[in-house]
């Protein structure tokens, strides 16, 4: 189906900016009245200026977008997965389809690129004795196939609090036990490392399937968990030769009990195309690209509204809204296919890259899920304040997290630090050496009373309680703080348009119109120990990409 719309016709009436607290605190803020422009005028000027980009990029602009893609989601009668917009479904297709369109329409320069993504049919997981249930399951990243009825063997968990496990990260977990059965059926907890890892070490000692369950150990890990089980701890991947499905945690519990037996089917994996979506500003300088993304795909559970329709529809916004300009810099959007199936589009992206052409990336801007219903704001950690990254980080990262930190200083809003951990799709630049940072609103960490007095929201309950689940749909934002993104991503863009010195060295010039004096950043809040996960992502949360235990 498309959604396409000529631009004169996406919006002609007059708004006024939503007086969310972040969007008044800017207003307030600007050197000029913040009053939004008409849509069609701001597709026919050169949004050059802070002032003239940020009354264009306005909150109901963004959740036009927003309401698209849930309609998309509805729309969509997937044999497989209807009602998403997941990788290698219609709704996925439908919703590359509407971006392309809008851009397009907007006269930027549009390229679809092919990624071949895997899709993954529904699995089956039923326990036959001693009790009889069937258990809602997925596949994990990396599975094999195949149809299995047999013992159940549960491998080194631990089901007492706090359930600190350390199940099948050893191949010594799995010594001990006759695998020679031609149905045995490992039972794994999550915890400590790699699903690929615990997934290779059963399959190695000789299981027919594995299942892996939530490790219990607090109200954030109780439910299914599906994950990626391609990726090894040392960076290899692998493609397992048996069946790898998820549980919860009661279900683990119940598959654990003595002379537990069970039925799993994973039919086989397909393979299909489906495309990035690249578009592009040039610029005076075209050897110097400025790049940002954010994933288009959303879970097979549902429509994936905030779970990253909100970081898509802030972006193709932003772009619409620079689509007319003159840049110093050439600017470049992304929206990435299959990053719930573990980064596939913008690794391949990067993968096909000369190194010629990465070196003309300047930096790159991620922006997945910024909308989160009890949200903190949260910039990529590169200086390292609050978290130590498990990644290398290029030189010129710590330049973007001061500079959204600044941004958020002169509004009056509030920030703290996420784990630069290279868990989303800025992974596959920051391995190439191009500097990266990003914005995030958190997933299914809990919030705890301290963040709840600081951004508001519910102490007790997750920064996202629909994260990766049916219910992320419309209804499932902060509008306050979309609104406060939204208005960042565009004025970083417009900032690295014109020059990205502070980043990369390369001297451009000042941004045209009034001056916008930054002040140094506030510091981030510091609520965050480092039991609590990444900063609002656990270190082995339910995105497909997520690779430990």
């Amino acid at each position: 189906m498309s959604q396409r719309r000529t631009a004169s016709a996406r919006r002609t009436a007059a708004r006024t900016i939503a007086l969310g607290s972040g969007a008044l605190l800017f207003a307030l803020a600007m050197p000029t009245t913040a009053i939004a422009a008409p849509r069609d005028s701001c597709d026919r000027r050169h949004n050059i200026t802070y002032a003239k980009l940020l009354e264009c990029v306005d909150l109901e602009d963004v959740l036009e977008h927003q309401r698209a893609f849930q309609k998309i989601a509805d729309n969509s009668d997937d044999p497989d997965y209807p009602g998403s917009r997941a990788a290698g479904t219609d709704g996925y297709a439908d919703s590359v389809e509407y971006v392309a369109g809008m851009l397009r329409d907007a006269r930027l320069d549009v390229t679809l690129d092919p990624v071949e993504v895997t899709v993954n049919f529904p699995a089956e997981l039923r326990q036959l004795t001693p009790v009889a249930a069937e258990y809602e399951t997925g596949v994990f990243t990396g599975s094999g196939s195949g149809e299995v009825e047999g013992t159940v063997v549960p491998v080194d968990i631990n089901l007492t609090d706090p359930a600190a496990s350390t199940s099948g990260c050893e191949a010594e977990d799995f010594a001990g036990v006759d695998w020679s059965g031609n149905a045995d059926i490992a039972l794994v907890q999550r915890g400590f490392c790699n699903f690929g890892d615990k997934a290779l070490n059963a399959d190695e000692a000789g299981a027919e399937a594995v299942v892996i369950f939530n490790q219990g150990n607090g109200e954030d890990r109780m439910e299914l968990i599906v994950a990626n089980a391609a990726t090894l701890g040392d960076g290899r991947t692998v493609t397992h030769s048996i069946p790898v499905v998820g549980a919860s945690f009661a279900q683990g519990v119940a598959l654990a009990e003595e002379g537990a037996t069970a039925y799993v089917n994973v039919l086989p994996a397909e393979t299909r195309t489906d495309y990035n979506v690249i578009a592009e500003v040039r610029g005076r300088d075209k050897d110097n690209v400025v790049m940002a993304g954010a994933h288009l795909d959303s879970v097979t559970e549902g429509a994936g509204i905030n779970d990253n329709g909100s970081g898509s529809a802030a972006l193709l916004e932003t772009a619409l809204s620079m689509a007319s300009m003159k840049p110093h810099n050439t600017l470049r959007f992304a929206w990435w296919a299959a990053e719930e199936q573990g980064l596939v589009g913008s690794a391949s992206y990067v993968e096909k890259l000369s190194q010629a052409e990465r070196d003309r990336i300047a930096l790159y801007l991620n922006y997945d899920m910024v909308g989160s219903p009890n949200y903190v704001q949260m910039v990529y950690d590169a200086d390292q304040s609050t978290w130590e990254a498990p990644v290398v980080i290029p030189e010129g990262s710590t330049a973007i997290e001061d500079l959204f930190e600044s941004y958020y200083t002169s509004i009056g809003v509030p920030y703290d630090d996420a784990e630069y951990s290279g868990r989303s799709d800025y992974q596959a630049f920051i391995e190439a050496g191009i500097p990266s940072g990003g914005l995030f609103t958190g997933a299914e960490v809990v919030k705890t009373p301290e963040q709840a007095t600081i951004w508001g929201g519910t102490a007790g309950e997750s920064f996202d309680p629909c994260y990766h689940q049916a219910c992320d749909d419309i209804d499932n934002l902060a509008l306050d703080a979309l609104d406060v993104n939204s208005d960042v991503m565009a004025f970083a863009m417009l900032t690295y348009a014109f020059s990205t010195e502070s980043v990369n060295g390369v001297k451009g010039r000042p941004v045209p119109g009034p001056a916008f004096e930054l002040p140094a950043p506030a510091g981030a809040r510091g609520t965050f120990a480092e039991a609590a996960g990444g900063g609002g992502l656990e270190h082995d949360h339910g995105h497909d990409h997520d690779t430990t235990g």
